[in-house]
Formats: C-alpha cells, sequence, structure tokens
C-alpha cells in the first residue's frame, strides 16, 4: 500500500511540474488505459499506450476537423 501512494504522489508531482504542455487525448486516454492495464496487471504500461493511442485519435479528429473546415 505504500508503494501505491508513493507512486500516486511521484504521478501528481510530474504532472503538475508538465506545465501547459499539449496533451489534448493523453489524459482521458491514460486514465482508461490505466484502469484497463490495471485489470490486467500491468497499470503502467496500460497508462503509456493508453495516452500514446487517446493523443493519436484526438489528432486523428484534428485532421479530419482541419479537412472539412478548409477552403476548396
Amino acid at each position: 500500500m505504500r508503494v501505491i501512494a508513493i507512486l500516486a504522489a511521484t504521478a501528481a508531482l510530474t504532472l503538475s511540474a508538465a506545465g501547459g504542455a499539449e496533451a489534448k487525448g493523453c489524459i482521458k486516454g491514460a486514465i482508461v488505459g490505466g484502469a484497463a492495464g490495471h485489470v490486467a496487471g500491468h497499470g503502467v504500461a496500460g497508462a503509456a499506450a493508453g495516452c500514446v493511442i487517446g493523443r493519436h485519435q484526438a489528432n486523428k479528429r484534428d485532421r479530419a476537423k482541419d479537412a472539412q473546415t478548409a477552403p476548396r
């Protein structure tokens, strides 16, 4: 239990130090991936993969939106 508290505090400090980083899609993906990874026994790996996938999906949505609004 102590290890979990230390990891949570470290994660909170790391996220607070990140400042205004572009994290669109990453936070939501990390939460979902971390939860799914926790169930599978790989919480940190799930959170990292979720962040990458969430960011990829956000970029894809932005590109699709830009393509729709671009003048022809």
